[in-house]
């Protein structure tokens, strides 16, 4: 019996074992794995990244604008061309035909109207006999005269006598009309023979030659017709990029630009905000539109040629920059000198509609406190905390996934280095 009582207060003493050793160690959660970083003042600089192509701030399409074959092509790709240039001559044979028979045209309305002129002298004289005849015609009556018949006679003569003076006048007026036409007509003709010279309309480089002498080309005065070239002024540069809504709200006239060229990529340029498109590149028509587009606009930024250094030529008759050059530019869109600042990582939100708030993890003790923050100026890296937060206070910054989803506020902490996972191994 002695035996069988001391078998039983064993196992009583290991069972009170077992069970408080999982009161204390089985029933409490391991702390979570986080890194910090204390929150620090610093200079932030918030930035607007995007990409386009380099043109000319002023490139003009020399277009025809009569049909015909090229005669002239005095200028090749590359030449600097001045204002008034000969750029293209354009067979003006047609066009001289034409300009010939408007001017006879011109001359033959002439003509007509001398005789319109001299048909109103005879029958204004006509009509004024014919009113004297009346007026005597009309006394004599009075007076019994003449008979009913002789009466009705002279009256027939005065109507018809008016009525070819007023004939005559409008024959002069008509002839007038038509001289004006014809004027019309000859001006036409010799604003077209005139189109088949064509000059540079501003200083700069020809840029692009799409015809050769010999070519025949097509073209209208009432619309634009093939391009032949273009003439641009390479002394002023532009970036022309695509900037997404959600950023293009940030961007101001006048805003600084870094801006790096493709083709020289260790080099950075300086340039200026000079226009914002008001319109999203894609609203075509709401017909057209769809809610999966991206939206963006269009920004054009000015190249500072002062920025231009090591020996890279940029003046006005050239530039180290040609139309179509890939660039890529940071929009400098707002400062903020000695912010208190944390990591982008470490702000995050919690709650959800009207109770949701912006906030970050202070590990204290220990665990994690959730502190609401107000935020400001951003860069690629850190970000402004305008209140709710003191300059060296240790912000938990990562994993990713626990601080944006997981973690919550009096979770157990330990700050640490996150475990790796291992990859798998190759088969």
């Amino acid at each position: 019996m002695k035996i069988s009582k001391r078998i039983w207060i064993g196992v009583a003493v290991v069972v009170v074992g077992l069970g408080v050793a999982a009161y204390f160690f089985g029933g409490r959660t391991k702390p979570t794995v986080v890194e910090t970083e204390a929150a620090e003042t610093r200079d932030l600089i918030e930035r607007v990244t995007a990409s386009g192509k380099i043109q000319p701030a002023s490139e003009v399409a020399i277009t025809a604008q009569v049909s015909g074959e090229i005669l002239e092509l005095p200028v090749k790709e590359g030449d600097w061309v001045t204002k008034g240039t000969l750029l293209v001559r354009i067979n003006p044979d047609l066009y001289q035909s034409a300009l010939n028979r408007a001017l006879a045209g011109l001359n033959s309305t002439r003509s007509n109207l001398a005789t319109a002129r001299a048909g109103l002298a005879q029958a204004e004289a006509a009509f004024s006999a014919a009113k004297k005849a009346w007026t005597r015609a009309q006394q004599l009556h009075a007076e019994r005269i003449i008979s009913e018949a002789d009466f009705d006679a002279a009256e027939s003569a005065y109507r018809a006598a008016e009525a070819g003076d007023r004939s005559a006048r409008e024959a002069v007026a008509a002839a007038g009309y038509a001289i004006e036409s014809a004027e019309a007509s000859v001006q036409e003709a010799r604003d077209n023979l005139n189109r088949t010279v064509l000059r540079a309309p501003q200083d700069g480089t020809i840029t692009a030659l799409a015809k050769e002498a010999g070519e025949s080309v097509q073209g209208t005065g009432f619309m634009a017709g093939e391009i032949i070239m273009k003439v641009s002024n390479l002394g002023a540069m532009e970036v022309h990029v695509e900037v997404n809504e959600s950023d293009i709200v940030r961007v101001n006239l006048g805003d600084s630009v870094d801006i790096e060229v493709d083709a020289y990529r260790d080099k950075v340029f300086r340039g200026t905000v000079v226009e914002i498109g008001n319109t999203a590149l894609n609203a075509t028509g709401t017909a057209g539109m769809s809610m999966d587009q991206v939206t963006n606009f269009s920004v054009k930024i000015r190249i500072d040629l002062a920025s231009v250094s090591d020996g890279l030529a940029a003046d006005s008759m050239s530039s180290p920059f040609r139309p179509g050059m890939s660039a890529t530019v940071e929009i400098l869109t707002d400062r903020a000198a000695g912010a208190l600042s944390v990591p982008l990582q470490a702000v995050t939100t919690r709650g959800e509609g009207d109770e949701s708030s912006t906030g970050v993890f202070l590990a204290t003790d220990g665990k994690a406190v959730w502190t609401p923050v107000k935020t400001g100026v951003q860069d690629s890296r850190h970000i402004a905390v305008l209140s709710g937060l003191e300059s060296g206070a240790t912000v938990i910054t990562g994993p990713y996934e626990t601080v944006s989803r997981t973690l919550e506020d009096g979770d157990e902490v330990q700050v640490g280095e996150t475990p790796q996972v291992d990859a798998a191994p190759v088969p």
